[in-house]
């Protein structure tokens, strides 16, 4: 969004968007994989900003918003320069916990990069505990949630680390 403009409460959140820049490429003349973590936080920042959840909220209430997991995958090489475009959607909440999930893409990559699914705890800053929402955050959480409703859920959303069935011997 620019300055001035207004998100309406059924519209999606603002896509993040970044540039690859050259302090963010390694050895292998690809972004590192610290990047990516990095593009999907700056990322989780513009939605709890757009929730109210964010800074500003954190200034005046004492609580805030921690990653307590984070799950990435890695689908696309990007390069310095390329366009990044993170879009993202809240896949579930309840009294203390956001699900939110991100996809990023990228014009020149030829489709999805990555994905970033976390598990966000809302948290009393003074306790370092965990504390419920606000109501007013509950209501924009329920709105976002019925705006993305009837979308299937991501194919990479829930996914864990794992070899299959085999034990090891």
């Amino acid at each position: 969004m620019t300055e001035g403009e207004t998100r309406g409460d059924n519209a999606p959140f603002p896509v993040h968007r970044e540039i690859v820049r050259p302090e963010w490429v390694d050895y292998n003349n690809h972004m590192n994989v610290a990047y990516y973590v990095l593009v999907f936080d700056h990322a989780t920042d513009a939605v709890f900003d757009d929730l109210d959840l964010g800074e500003a909220y954190r200034g005046r209430s004492g609580c805030s918003v921690f990653v307590g997991e984070a799950h990435v995958t890695y689908e696309r090489e990007v390069c310095v320069g390329d366009r990044l475009r993170v879009t993202s959607r809240v896949l579930g909440f309840d009294g203390k916990r956001i699900i939110l999930y991100h996809e990023m893409d990228c014009d020149g990559a030829g489709g999805l990069v990555a994905t970033n699914e976390v598990l966000c705890l809302h948290v009393d800053l003074t306790s370092r505990r965990t504390a419920p929402l606000p109501k007013a955050a509950v209501g924009r959480l329920e709105r976002s949630a019925a705006r993305d409703a009837g979308l299937p859920r991501p194919l990479r959303a829930g996914r864990a680390i794992g070899l299959g069935t085999r034990r090891p011997r």
